[in-house]
This record gives structure tokens, sequence and C-alpha cells, in this order.
């Protein structure tokens, strides 16, 4: 992996186009500081600039053959602040929507209806991950351990154990964003 360092942004996105994991890594360890650094800024919340740097990789490879750019720290840094802004919307509008069912006396607890849904749907939805991909996951969000942790456990990369956190949070998002449309849907 270490040619790589020498390769332009033009070559790393030929390759990557043809499915290169090990491009894919270069361009993680190039970008992921500046990255989390952008989305750091502006929301000073850790696990919420993870999470987007994470949605924001996962979604750079498997758009990887539709990739036209220059500079690829821009086009994912442009990525990031859209998925910042994305995000703002979105907590602002849910905590709205919390603040507005509160008043009316719904509240979210641990034994409320909603919560159990949701951990029904998210547990159904982790089952049907791949075995390593499931593994991976259920030990960082069951066992809250962390990426490093889990390369030594199973004894693969920290690149690897992230590659397969973003898929599975991306494909998470997926399932719950097709649920809210449905529940908002009908509401």
């Amino acid at each position: 992996m270490a040619g790589y360092s020498a390769y332009s942004d033009q070559e790393l996105v030929a390759l990557l186009k043809q499915g290169d994991e090990h491009v894919f890594n270069e361009i993680h360890d190039r970008c992921f500081d500046a990255l989390f650094r952008s989305a750091y800024n502006v929301l000073r919340d850790k696990d919420a600039c993870m999470d987007i740097v994470q949605e924001v990789f996962a979604w750079f490879w498997e758009h990887r053959e539709q990739h036209k750019m220059s500079s690829i720290k821009g086009y994912l840094l442009m990525a990031v602040k859209y998925q910042t802004a994305n995000y703002i919307r979105s907590s602002k509008v849910r905590e709205n929507y919390r603040l507005a069912h509160v008043e009316e006396g719904f509240s979210f607890n641990e034994e409320s209806l909603e919560l159990q849904e949701l951990q029904a749907v998210i547990k159904s939805f982790t089952e049907q991950l791949p075995k390593h991909c499931r593994e991976v996951f259920k030990m960082s969000r069951e066992e809250h351990l962390s990426n490093k942790e889990i390369a030594e456990k199973l004894g693969i990369s920290e690149k690897t154990v992230s590659v397969q956190i973003m898929r599975a949070l991306s494909k998470l998002r997926g399932e719950l964003g097709k649920m809210y449309f449905w529940v908002n849907f009908f509401m």
C-alpha cells in the first residue's frame, strides 16, 4: 500500500473505479483527519462527526464508479459539509418533533413501544448483515469495543473494521430512512 502514496488523485480515482480496496485505504488515510476536523469544527460532537465521516466514506466507496473529480480531498470535504448540514437540519427537526410530542404527554423511555420497535428493527437488520460485517457491527455497537480492539480480536486491520462499520451504518440508515418515510406517510 505504501506505493500509492506518490499517486495523483486522478490515478487513485482510476484505480478506485476498478474496486481496489488498497486505494480506498490510501484515500482514507490521506483525507480522514481533514474530514473529521471539518465536521468537528461545526458540530463539536465526536460521535456525530465519526458517523458523518464514515457515512461519506461508505458513500464514496459505493459510488466509486461514478466519481469525476480533480481533487479527492476537496470532493470529500464538500460531501462532509453537505452531510454536516443535513445532520444539523435533521437534528433540529427531530428536536422540534420530540419537544412537540413531550408537550403533548408523549415521552421516550426505555419501556416505550416506539423504542422497543426501533430496537427490534435494528436487531432484525443486524441479523441480516453478512457474517463478518454483523460480527464487527455487534462488537462495535453492543460490546462498545473500539475499532482497534475489534481488529485485534478478529486479527484484521483497523481499516477493515472501519469499512465494515461504515457499510453496516450506511445500510441501517437506508433501512431506517425507509421506515421513517412510511411512518410519516401514514401519520
